[in-house]
């Protein structure tokens, strides 16, 4: 069997080569040293996601780092995630065929995050780079990557598409499958890959047609009701990465060249219509200020690596107004971290989470999306980062 998680990272190692080419995707050129706001966010981020006794925040390390970034204790994050946390169910009946299932628990039993978001960890593990192939160590033998993906897949339902919280899920298919793809789930039902990535693309389009409206109308902002793309975990960013990463291929970018790009703007649109309202509210409640900057650094830096992720997926070249926006956003996020290291929320999620154990949490996870979405975009050329 091919090696497809493996196809996936040398076609996006062979993107970013290009766009080390000068003058290619951006006038600039690319740099490989991040810049001293990405170099602080990823500082933070290996500090404070190597706990081995936290999972969710070690897949945030990775989403970082890759398979190279190791727990506290000198471990591979991954092998730390399935070894440690990676459950079996028993198997009800022998038979030639029984099989062990494992899974990961959304929450440990003392409320520790594992897998809050169904295959959260399988899609970490596969965007990371490990092959297929890659054999993890359990304390009951050995699995392989193929086979937590092939879990993911027999729980998979058709009719789950549409829910914010099958982003990490259809990522998780998006990394282990190619185009003309099928499986079977746990039913016996036949699901094509294909299908379920277009279903998510349609379900993505209605979930911004109020954006795409606002848009189009060009009105400063739309406000944000927890409606449509605002009723998925983390403004539905996840779910963008889900989607547009299916075009990595290059059947799939060619049929839905102008459906996604319509995403894109409405991606671009975003971002000034909602940072006014986060300083509206900045401005409105200074008791919630600690809630609101971290809204902003979670949107600021999600919507960073979500357009970085479209270029090294997908080739996505900015024209010079969509580049200036993108810029626009890095400054956005480099004035959300000056607020919050002056207030103190920078000091430590240990601290916060005293008084607010989910706050630390979105503290540590939205920093590691932060410190990868500024890294995708640090650029300099000889006159500087426009």
């Amino acid at each position: 069997m091919d090696e497809r998680a493996s196809v996936a990272t040398s076609a996006r190692r062979a993107l970013r080569l290009l766009a080390c080419l000068p003058c290619l995707l951006f006038p600039t050129g690319v740099r490989a040293e991040p810049s001293p706001l990405a170099r602080e966010l990823a500082s933070r981020c290996r500090a404070w996601a190597s706990d081995a006794r936290a999972p969710w925040a070690l897949a945030h390390g990775m989403a970082l780092d890759g398979r190279a970034f190791r727990a506290a204790d000198g471990r591979l994050a991954a092998e730390v995630v399935v070894a440690d946390f990676l459950r079996r169910a028993p198997v009800r009946e022998k038979t030639a065929s029984s099989r062990v299932e494992v899974y990961f628990e959304p929450f440990t039993a003392d409320g520790t995050p594992v897998e809050p978001h169904p295959a959260l960890q399988v899609k970490t593990l596969l965007a990371s780079g490990f092959p297929l192939s890659q054999r993890f160590k359990t304390s009951w033998g050995e699995v392989t990557l193929r086979e937590l993906a092939e879990d993911v897949k027999r729980g998979f339902r058709l009719e789950q598409v549409e829910s914010g919280e099958s982003a990490w899920m259809l990522e998780a298919l998006s990394q282990s499958s190619r185009p003309g793809e099928s499986f079977r789930d746990s039913t016996g039902q036949r699901v094509r890959v294909d299908e379920v990535m277009t279903r998510a693309l349609v379900a993505l389009e209605a979930a911004n047609a109020e954006l795409s409206e606002g848009l189009k109308a060009k009105r400063p902002e739309v406000p944000k009701r927890g409606q449509g793309i605002y009723a998925h975990p983390c403004g539905g960013l996840h779910y963008v990465q889900a989607v547009a990463g299916w075009a990595r291929h290059p059947s799939v970018r060619e049929a839905w060249r102008q459906r996604l790009a319509a995403q894109v703007d409405v991606l671009l649109y975003r971002l000034d219509s909602e940072t006014r309202q986060y300083e509206s509210a900045w401005a409105a409640a200074p008791g919630e200020r600690e809630r609101v900057l971290a809204q902003m650094l979670k949107f600021h830096g999600h919507l960073l690596e979500t357009l970085g992720r479209l270029r090294e997926d997908t080739g996505w070249r900015p024209t010079p107004a969509q580049q200036q926006t993108v810029e626009r956003a890095r400054r956005y996020l480099e004035n959300t971290v000056r607020r919050m290291d002056q207030t103190g929320l920078l000091a430590a999620p240990a601290s916060v989470a005293a008084r607010d154990k989910q706050l630390a949490l979105d503290l540590v996870g939205d920093t590691c999306h932060a410190a990868r979405g500024e890294s995708l975009w640090s650029a300099s050329s000889s006159k500087g980062t426009p």
